[in-house]
């Protein structure tokens, strides 16, 4: 009986020992845990800031002509590149121009317009690349525009500097418009300019695919499509002085095959086939997928056409002159 009362004692003191014990476990624990988290998260930023830095970043947007980098790093092709690619993804051509300009990326899917213009505020751009870009100029279908003419006293969305700026004054001039009668809205971001039109606050506006798909789905009509006007404004440009660099010079090279790698791909099963990157990437309703143009071709890297950068050499001297 005495040794039976014993153990009971010894068992009540342990139950209010254990709390105690474990409470100076987990206090000793935390002490270590903090200094160990912090030496940890030190390291992970150093890593990842490591990484960030030897990768070829590229500055990308939820446009058809960046299909080719979405399929590359999807699929992989992008593993054989030093360093990694890194694909950042903005809303507005503006955006990627900041991160150029600002060394965060050392490239960008863009058009000879913009291109043109970070050159001229001082970062020499290298062209690796011609992309397919186009725009269409859709009209707001209660606003009833049908023709070019119809502009007359309207408001059309578009980026300054950029494709949609030039494209705008070529339409104005097709049908001999003062520029003071076409309204040049400057709605940078596609999903604002997008959600415009669908909400009624837009004239007109310029639109890449996918996005072009959709207003054409909704009934809005196309009124210019700026292959009409034969230009080729598409292209994925790199900061040249970065890429005299002897690292990144290879990793262009061995971007650029993944790149020309993904163009085949896609030529061959079709812009369909990638029903889920629309998905997942640019956000779009697989039910619309079906009526992107399927006869669209991605061509390998090569340099613009010269015909294409004199024409936006003399835009830029134009609109220097009359400023």
């Amino acid at each position: 009986m005495h040794f039976i009362l014993l153990i009971r004692t010894f068992a009540d003191n342990m139950k209010k020992l254990i709390p105690i014990i474990i409470a100076l476990v987990l206090l000793a624990a935390c002490g270590q845990s903090y200094e160990e988290t912090k030496r940890i998260t030190r390291e992970q930023r150093r890593e990842a800031w490591r990484k960030d830095s030897a990768a070829l970043k590229i500055a990308v947007m939820p446009t058809l002509d960046c299909l080719p980098l979405f399929v590359a790093q999807e699929y992989e092709l992008f593993d054989t590149v030093n360093g990694g690619v890194r694909l950042k993804l903005y809303n507005a051509q503006m955006d990627c121009d900041t991160a150029v300009l600002r060394g965060r990326v050392e490239g960008a899917v863009t058009d000879l317009v913009r291109a043109m213009r970070m050159e001229k505020q001082g970062v020499k751009m290298r062209y690796v690349a011609a992309t397919n870009a186009y725009w269409q100029l859709v009209t707001n279908r209660n606003a009833r525009i049908k023709q070019l003419k119809q502009l007359d006293d309207k408001m059309v969305a578009m980026t300054r500097f950029s494709a949609t700026d030039l494209l705008t004054d070529v339409a104005r001039d097709t049908v001999k418009l003062d520029a003071e009668r076409v309204f040049k809205v400057q709605i940078n971001d596609l999903n604002v300019r997008m959600q415009m039109l669908l909400n009624n606050e837009i004239d007109a506006l310029w639109l890449p695919e996918p996005l072009a798909t959709q207003a054409r789905v909704m009934k809005n009509p196309v009124v210019m499509d700026s292959r009409d006007a034969k230009l080729q404004l598409g292209v994925l440009a790199f900061r040249d002085k970065e890429m005299q660099r002897k690292e990144r010079a290879k990793q262009l090279q061995l971007f650029l095959k993944a790149y020309n790698q993904a163009c085949d791909t896609i030529n061959k099963y079709g812009v369909a086939h990638y029903r889920q990157l629309f998905i997942d990437r640019y956000k779009f309703k697989a039910t619309l997928v079906d009526s992107i143009p399927q006869d669209i071709r991605f061509p390998r890297a090569k340099a613009p056409r010269q015909q294409d950068v004199t024409f936006v050499e003399k835009w830029h001297e134009r609109f220097a002159s009359e400023k």
